[in-house]
């Protein structure tokens, strides 16, 4: 597994969920994140939420790669849609995130999450608003 160094600290979410980037590139991003007691619900299962944070994550990255020594990109979640198709069974979950369309101020993405079993776990689909850093680039 080669995780990506995106040369900033990981958030206090990420620490806790322990979830990391394993691809990042223009309009895609992977994630991988171990299955552990604080991602559970009361029935022995990886929370609902836990699923939704890593599918929203894994969109929000795809829509944000920069090339090299670029102004970072950031984005805003104005829609999330999830869908729950099976409950998983393995010890790791690996969530991947497309941009499939947008523009220069949103764009629409998908998302998935399987885990290491292959088991296809729940999938999603999203609308992000750049959020700029630079108020210039906006245009």
């Amino acid at each position: 597994m080669n995780l990506v160094d995106l040369n900033e600290e990981p958030s206090g979410l990420q620490n806790h969920l322990g979830y990391r980037l394993t691809a990042f590139e223009r309009d895609f991003c992977a994630l991988i994140m171990p299955i552990t007691p604080q991602i559970m619900n009361r029935n022995g299962i990886p929370h609902g939420g836990a699923l939704s944070t890593l599918l929203d994550t894994a969109m929000g990255f795809a829509g944000c790669y920069v090339g090299p020594n670029e102004q970072p990109h950031r984005a805003m979640t104005l829609n999330l849609s999830v869908n729950f198709m099976a409950q998983a069974t393995g010890t790791t979950l690996h969530a991947t995130g497309r941009r499939v369309g947008g523009g220069r101020k949103t764009y629409f993405a998908e998302s998935s999450i399987t885990d290491d079993t292959g088991t296809l776990i729940a999938t999603a689909t999203g609308v992000f608003k750049y959020a700029w850093t630079n108020p210039q680039a906006a245009g």
